[in-house]
């Protein structure tokens, strides 16, 4: 038999939902008190194990890293209160993770798939056009459901952001995942990238710093959500201050883009585009840090309860994964305070709770 566990506090089942009575026994939540007594109490504000759904586990600076490596990521992200990552591009088979009952659990998107010499040294599958639809196949088949291109990035021939593929290729692509049962995300970041990926199909934008106006119905009427990543967009005046000397036009375009940053996403938000928190952990940003992601959407003008949910309960609905609901499994996190009064209580955990198990 496994340990059980009496939640002590308010249950929240959702943004302004409440709930009291709430225990872990053998790994699974129930709302019906045990027939025994409980092993453990433990008391806060009870909420599910955080999203982040834009990490990448198994990734560093320079591409994959040793297995160590990538377990004291998993590690960092779980006892940060990321009990669920969606992974967006690793360079590492993360497979053997997903065995380890002590992680987080990880839903994989396969390797990055980028334009040749168009992306981060030994991130990505290297494609030309008439080599990406093959490749989104073969990544579909080697992922969990998810494939993740790279839109664009900077072209060294014009100085700038530009599309990484001719758009009529993404579409083929796009509806080769929709083909193998995978749904496609993208890491965007100029304006035009936007359009030819809504033109194609896609499921879900990354980053979506170039989002327009004119993007935002599009948005709603696909049903497409965005990442934005903001912690890791705040890494922007930096790139700008590096790229400035050798592609001046591409800094100030990196700069345009982190001005706005905050604009775009409430903009997006109040239309009804969907937002979920992802910190991009993995190659600059380090591990464990979705608590920052939740404060950084909130900053951005998003209301308290928007910027939870956003890693909390519709971030898990929109990946399959359960709530707190009866027979869920028990991955939980605990505030010392109302979060949802005052959000900052979500950066220093009382407990996290993996699978049944008190991690702390």
């Amino acid at each position: 038999m496994g340990e059980t566990i009496e939640f002590s506090g308010t249950v929240l089942t959702g943004p302004d939902q409440e709930r009291h009575g709430l225990w872990s026994v053998d790994g699974r939540l129930t709302f019906h008190r045990p027939d025994v007594p409980p092993d453990s109490v433990v008391s806060g504000w009870v909420l599910p194990g955080f999203v982040d759904a834009h990490c990448h586990i198994g990734l560093g600076p320079d591409g994959g890293v040793p297995d160590h490596v990538a377990e004291e990521q998993a590690r960092a992200d779980r006892d940060g209160g990321a009990l669920l990552v969606r992974d967006a591009g690793a360079a590492s088979d993360t497979r053997w993770l997903q065995q380890n009952p002590a992680m987080p659990r990880i839903i994989r998107a396969g390797r990055h798939i980028a334009r040749t010499r168009r992306y981060l040294r030994n991130f990505a599958i290297e494609v030309e056009p008439d080599g990406l639809v093959e490749a989104v196949r073969k990544q579909s088949r080697a992922g969990d459901g998810w494939v993740k291109l790279v839109g664009d990035w900077i072209d060294r021939d014009i100085g700038d952001l530009a599309p990484s593929f001719p758009a009529a290729v993404v579409k083929e692509a796009v509806q080769a995942a929709h083909d193998e049962g995978a749904r496609v995300t993208a890491h965007c970041f100029a304006e035009e990238t936007l359009d030819q990926m809504l033109d194609a199909g896609i499921d879900c934008i990354e980053h979506a710093t170039g989002l327009l106006p004119r993007h935002v119905p599009r948005l709603v009427d696909q049903g497409v959500p965005i990442v934005p990543t903001l912690i890791n967009i705040a890494t922007f005046p930096g790139i700008a201050r590096r790229a400035e000397p050798k592609f001046p036009r591409y800094a100030s375009h990196i700069r345009a883009l982190w001005e706005r940053r905050a604009e775009r996403v409430l903009e997006a938000f109040e239309a009804g585009v969907r937002i979920y928190a992802g910190t991009d952990a993995g190659s600059v940003i380090r591990h464990g840090r979705i608590a920052d992601e939740i404060l950084a959407l909130h900053w951005a003008g998003l209301p308290i309860s928007s910027a939870l949910d956003a890693a909390c309960w519709s971030a898990r609905e929109w990946l399959g994964a359960d709530g707190l609901v009866e027979g869920a499994p028990a991955d939980v996190v605990l505030c010392q305070e109302d979060p949802r009064k005052m959000l900052s209580t979500v950066s220093s955990l009382k407990h996290v709770v993996l699978g049944g198990h008190l991690i702390r």
